[in-house]
């Protein structure tokens, strides 16, 4: 099940954060406290999955992670799902992300929903990665 997240989530969403390699500990809060969206996927009731979407002209996917134990379970793409649904609500002309260049899995998933490589940033990640930036209009 796909839920908007609340405050009453955040002590949760911080241990799934964990899971990121660098997550960026403010997003989660500015999304929260409404600067932006986000969306949580549950079991059982608690979240183990979430996607953070923050929106100005265009729609930016600055995190989207799902617990370990939970993967493969269609949530990352549930959650891609219902990120995209609201840009386009929102009437986002593009949405943009960026992501490893190690992490296939993820460029696997936003390639199948027709994000297309826009550039590129070398020496972007902490590890000395770089970055892919992708983006789909609306």
């Amino acid at each position: 099940m796909i839920r908007e997240a609340t405050t009453a989530d955040l002590p949760r969403l911080r241990t799934i954060r964990t899971w990121l390699a660098e997550p960026a500990p403010e997003l989660l809060e500015t999304a929260l406290s409404g600067g932006g969206l986000a969306f949580v996927s549950t079991a059982e009731g608690r979240p183990v999955g979430y996607v953070l979407l923050m929106i100005s002209d265009d729609a930016y996917l600055a995190e989207l992670v799902v617990e370990p134990m939970h993967r493969r379970e269609g949530r990352a793409t549930e959650l891609l799902k219902t990120a995209m649904a609201m840009a386009r609500e929102r009437d986002c002309e593009h949405v943009s992300l960026t992501v490893h260049e190690a992490n296939e899995s993820a460029r696997m998933l936003y390639e199948s929903f027709g994000f297309e490589l826009w550039r590129t940033v070398s020496d972007y990640y902490a590890d000395g990665g770089t970055a892919l930036v992708y983006g789909k209009r609306c």
